[in-house]
């Protein structure tokens, strides 16, 4: 037994060998799939731009294409960003935002009714 802190500790000889192995794949998918998302979500910008300056190449015919080619100024982005907002807002109906909720009172209802219980006594 190992003691971590004080009287915290951790009983290793109770772990059996296909417990210990479960967790372990059950770590090594975990942090493969992690890996995999990094690598996924740091490549595949690039490609991307790679992609484009192929395809902006074979448009111009330039031999070389530079990354101003590519960069757009911060007041663009934003005047396009917001037009596309205010384009997607126009599309949804307005609606009023009130909820109202009326509570029906019904005192019988067959389903919470006493007369047909499961133990009735049958009729003679």
């Amino acid at each position: 037994m190992i003691s971590i802190i004080g009287d915290i500790g951790i009983n290793f000889s109770a772990a059996s060998g296909s417990g210990v192995t479960v967790a372990l794949v059950g770590w090594l998918i975990v942090f493969t799939a992690l890996l995999l998302l990094v690598v996924v979500f740091t490549q595949v910008p690039k490609l991307i731009y790679y992609n484009s300056r192929k395809q902006l190449k074979q448009k111009t015919k330039q031999a070389t294409v530079t990354n101003d080619d590519f960069h757009i100024a911060g007041d663009v982005s934003a005047a396009i960003s917001t037009a596309l907002y205010l384009f997607f807002d126009e599309m949804h109906d307005e609606e009023s935002n009130v909820i109202t909720i009326k509570h029906v009172r019904k005192d019988y209802s067959p389903w919470s009714s006493k007369i047909y219980g499961l133990r009735v006594w049958p009729r003679k």
